[in-house]
């Protein structure tokens, strides 16, 4: 496997102090890089240095070999790495095919976004079948999917998922990340933040457990759910 995003000994924090502390991972690509911990562990941190809206205080973050370091969101995503945010974030009063189409708004040959829409289509048949209704008109699973479809309106190198499983039902909750399976499956490399570790590292080529702004444990995805300790601080396993 090839290191596509390597955070180096990153130290990165807000006003009140440091959040991160000489942190260190790699997601590697064509891989699921999962990241479990408690609240107040760094995980939503890590996607805000990635996306670009923080700038580490020490080290560094390379995305495929170079440095983002300082670069704007916008270049960030421009650049390849797109991130689905945890809250629902399509425009409740457009149509479910203005919502995708919006995944394009920076592209400006017009036969690419068609050429995308069509293949978003294909993988999404919601996008299509519910083309022409509001996007609050669906449920939220439903509007899950179809951020994930604007996602891939840029056919992001990295595609990053924070708590995709927040608030969805268990049926809605499998059919997500069968999905998600499904993208990596199809070359997709995705960085994933998830609050449901059983079903985040089950996923998982790659599981890393933050807590306090470090790296407490990696491994594989299976070895990291496995992990007796990992069991008793996050999982709920008894001691």
């Amino acid at each position: 496997m090839t290191a596509l995003l390597e955070l180096q000994g990153v130290t990165v924090g807000y006003g009140g102090g440091d959040v991160l502390h000489d942190l260190s991972l790699v997601v590697e690509e064509g891989g699921i890089t999962c990241i479990v911990g408690p609240n107040g562990a760094g995980k939503s941190t890590v996607l805000r240095l990635v996306s670009g809206l923080l700038h580490p205080r020490l080290g560094g973050v390379r995305f495929s070999g170079e440095s983002i370091v300082g670069l704007s969101p916008r270049v960030i995503l421009r650049r390849g790495i797109v991130q689905v945010p945890q809250e629902r974030s399509l425009f409740p009063t457009m149509t479910v095919w203005e919502n995708v189409r919006m995944g394009a708004y920076t592209i400006a040959d017009r036969a690419l976004i068609d050429r995308r829409m069509s293949e978003v289509c294909e993988r999404f048949p919601i996008v299509h079948e519910r083309r022409d209704e509001r996007a609050a008109a669906l449920s939220g699973g439903q509007q899950k999917i179809v951020e994930f479809a604007r996602a891939l309106m840029l056919d992001p190198a990295l595609l990053i998922l924070d708590e995709p499983s927040m608030g969805l039902d268990p049926k809605t909750h499998a059919t997500v990340f069968d999905l998600i399976r499904d993208m990596n499956a199809a070359g997709r490399t995705i960085l994933l933040v998830e609050q449901n570790a059983r079903s985040g590292l089950g996923l998982a080529t790659h599981g890393v457990v933050l807590e306090s702004g470090r790296v407490r444990l990696e491994g594989s995805g299976s070895e990291v759910l496995n992990n007796s300790e990992i069991g008793r601080l996050f999982l709920g396993a008894p001691a």
